[in-house]
């Protein structure tokens, strides 16, 4: 680890500030893992788990799991068993190995455009205000030290700058919902939102299943909905936690491997509108009429999500 950072950083190994919070995030990068993960082979039966970060991956691998092995728990981290496209080959994974069950399932956070093709793409898509109220709520206690960056500090640095600065990579929240809308309706990909997930998780399981080609009984119906629920992941939450990033974290890192952030939550819809400033909101707001209005004609994200029904 780098020690030149130690002026923003907190005895825990935390950032204490947004640039502490950078350079911690860019020690996790790795552009060899990447490019390999960019060069997997995927089979057409292969499902990959596709969203924005904080908008229902977890969630979408849990439910794909357990679909496919009839709940199996035997796991110590999800993401071992539905592996990160982009961070895989650093944890040690092989991405082309054959996986408890199939079909194989991935997680990838890329847009439409750079993901690796050839297989199949379930995306969940999220209201932009409480996708960013949930990164923050995950990133205070692992990489952030706690009460050290407010709320929309953290906005203005992430959602906000990337809305109005956005890079010609992508990458950004705003590039990843209009490069998947673009394919909504393509047969290689299931679009979904997580308020409808949340509103109707019976409905989702019936979708997902026929996706991935899965027959749905009964019991495996019970079985899903059960291991999908919140209770159940929270009475789990060890295993949803991100234990590989976690490890790698501490050690390239140096932030601690057991941080309380966790990825499993209730994700009240609306619930982060109550926390951000009017300004940030205002600001958010802003945002969608400039990348999504101006592109797809919608004038908000309700009206977005009521296409899809």
């Amino acid at each position: 680890m780098n020690e030149n950072r130690i002026a923003d950083l907190a005895p825990s190994g935390r950032a204490t500030t947004l640039e502490g919070l950078r350079s911690l995030l860019g020690l996790m990068d790795s552009p060899e893992g990447l490019g390999k993960g960019l060069g997997i082979s995927l089979r057409p039966t292969d499902t990959v788990i596709a969203p924005y970060g904080k908008s229902g991956t977890t969630w979408l691998q849990q439910i794909a799991h357990t679909l496919r092995t009839r709940g199996d728990m035997d796991f110590d981290d999800i993401s071992r068993v539905a592996p990160w496209i982009e961070q895989s080959v650093s944890l040690g994974l092989d991405l082309d190995a054959e996986q408890k069950a199939n079909p194989r399932i991935f997680k990838s956070h890329l847009d439409a455009h750079r993901i690796p093709a050839g297989g199949r793409y379930i995306n969940s898509c999220r209201e932009p205000s409480d996708a960013l109220y949930s990164m923050y709520r995950f990133m205070e206690g692992w990489f952030l030290e706690p009460g050290t960056v407010s709320l929309d500090d953290f906005a203005r640095a992430t959602f906000l700058r990337a809305g109005n600065e956005p890079d010609s990579a992508g990458g950004d929240y705003w590039t990843h919902l209009a490069s998947w809308w673009a394919r909504r309706n393509d047969p290689d990909v299931l679009f979904l939102a997580y308020e409808h997930i949340k509103r109707d998780l019976r409905g989702t399981i019936r979708k997902v299943a026929a996706f991935m080609d899965i027959p749905l009984d009964d019991e495996l119906l019970a079985i899903t909905e059960e291991h999908a629920s919140l209770d159940f992941m929270l009475h789990h939450k060890d295993r949803f936690d991100d234990k590989l990033m976690r490890e790698r974290s501490a050690e390239v890192a140096g932030v601690p491997a057991d941080s309380d952030s966790s990825k499993v939550r209730s994700g009240q819809v609306g619930e982060s509108r109550q926390q951000l400033g009017a300004d940030v909101v205002a600001e958010l707001d802003s945002i969608w009429r400039k990348r999504i209005t101006r592109e797809l004609g919608f004038e908000n994200y309700a009206a977005m999500i009521a296409e899809l029904e």
